[in-house]
């Protein structure tokens, strides 16, 4: 793990002080820590053939927080001081009031590292960051007549952690992380249509300034594009739809994932509250939250609670086994924390949070999935997305989806949309794919006005009996 330099030294704090507030803030108290955080971000915007914004920002603050039962009194600030840090104990105190709890042990260590210890803004000049927007757009253009827009843009960041509680554990983390994205406008006799692609994960800019990683990025957004060009109305009604590879596993995430966080389920307000051991899904369905793999957007180390990320196993052959948990809701719910808790800085508070969620893969090639619909549609990319978490009902707009025709890939199709209900959709997964795979690096989930990384993945699926709209009568 880091040391503690970066909010000491730096700061002019004595730890042994700051070790002292912490321990009156968090006495009488069930769990609490002292968050410390200090980051630095960049991002590049091309569009119109040229630099249309470059933004770098400094962040840096600290959220101290007691838990006492089901009660969480939480302040912060971006001012990293020991008096600040008094001011923010005198005020969560009060939760504690009055309570007689012992502060719970800490998270167990781990020795897994799973991103390096880097600043990925160092890992290139600021002339190779602009010069590589440069090339993605001279190469868009070049690529095909019809090419009308190419806008691409480039962000990094890297986050330094400190966690100190009672008693005077300390875990600490550095996290990378880098994102590429690729947006292309083709023309064909008046109509225009876009398509995109995006990338990403926790490392430095080599990869993506990798000629044959841009310019692939750059090829699959056209390709989309040209796709669109030659889209027909979607069809509307119930019909079976098979759901492509990777990204679509945002559905899965959105309508199912939220609805298997221990708040919601120890708030009863989840659909899938009380449903322990029992039967939520068809078969051979198998869903997993794995923050442990090396390098991915969704990955930590340790959450914002100093927990191993873990491979928590939530619905095992169609069996729900368990949930997402953060240390409040797991010890309120009589279970083990799962490295779930999350925050996406120090101003906010903790929550049980997804970081790489997916569906393992079954035993049937994508080409026989495709082969036994008769007529339905194939969706591969989706766009934007509601979904409400009590009941599991859904809405996701698919941005590449194609007809299936007698077994075949039929055109493309424009404007189809998916409406269901979680839980009744993965009642319905009649066949899946042996190809699983997990999104480029693009996902961001949004909770509670809070955004964090995450990742997303499935095989193919067919499913039976969802609802397409669209504009054109179902065949």
């Amino acid at each position: 793990m880091a040391d503690t330099d970066l909010f000491f030294s730096r700061t002019g704090m004595d730890p042994q002080t700051v070790q002292h507030t912490v321990d009156q803030a968090l006495k009488g108290a069930d769990d609490g820590e002292l968050f410390l955080e200090y980051s630095q971000s960049e991002s590049f915007a091309w569009d119109d053939g040229r630099l249309k914004a470059a933004s770098f920002d400094t962040s840096q603050g600290f959220g101290l927080r007691a838990v006492a039962g089901e009660a969480t009194g939480y302040a912060h600030a971006s001012e990293i001081s020991e008096s600040a840090i008094q001011r923010a104990a005198n005020t969560v105190q009060a939760v504690a009031k009055g309570y007689s709890g012992v502060v719970a042990a800490g998270p167990a260590r781990t020795n897994i590292k799973l991103y390096r210890d880097i600043d990925p803004l160092e890992t290139a000049g600021f002339e190779k960051k602009v010069k590589l927007l440069e090339d993605i757009d001279a190469y868009g253009r070049g690529k095909d007549p019809r090419v009308r827009q190419v806008s691409a843009s480039l962000s990094g960041e890297w986050q330094r952690i400190e966690i100190i509680r009672a008693g005077g554990e300390r875990y600490s983390d550095i996290r990378p992380l880098v994102r590429l994205n690729v947006s292309v406008v083709a023309e064909e006799n008046g109509r225009q249509e876009s398509g995109s692609f995006g990338g990403g994960g926790r490392s430095g800019y080599e990869k993506y300034l990798d000629p044959e990683y841009w310019q692939g990025a750059v090829d699959e957004a056209l390709r989309q594009a040209l796709v669109n060009l030659k889209a027909v109305p979607a069809p509307a009604g119930e019909m079976t739809v098979v759901l492509g590879p990777g990204w679509p596993g945002i559905l899965l995430h959105e309508a199912i994932g939220h609805g298997l966080e221990g708040d919601f389920n120890r708030k009863k307000t989840s659909a899938f509250a009380g449903l322990l051991g029992e039967r939520v899904a068809a078969s051979g369905v198998t869903v997993v939250d794995d923050g442990t793999i090396d390098g991915r957007r969704g990955s930590l180390t340790i959450d914002d609670e100093g927990t191993p990320s873990g491979r928590t196993v939530l619905i095992e052959d169609g069996i729900l086994k368990g949930y997402m948990q953060d240390r409040q809701n797991a010890r309120l719910m009589g279970v083990a924390p799962t490295g779930n808790g999350r925050r996406q800085s120090y101003a906010a508070p903790v929550m049980p949070r997804m970081t790489n969620t997916y569906m393992l893969g079954g035993d049937k090639d994508p080409r026989e999935i495709l082969e036994s619909v008769k007529n339905g549609i194939y969706a591969v990319n989706f766009g934007g997305g509601q979904v409400d978490i009590t009941s599991g009902k859904f809405v996701f707009s698919c941005t590449e989806a194609y007809l299936i025709e007698n077994g075949r890939l039929g055109p493309a199709i424009k404007g189809a949309t998916l409406i269901g209900n979680g839980p009744q959709a993965l009642t319905r997964v009649a066949m899946i794919g042996n190809d699983m795979k997990l999104d480029t690096g693009i996902g961001t989930c949004g909770k509670n006005g809070q955004s964090v990384p995450v990742g997303v993945g499935q095989p193919t699926l067919r499913l039976d009996g969802l609802t397409v709209g669209g504009t054109a009568a179902a065949a």
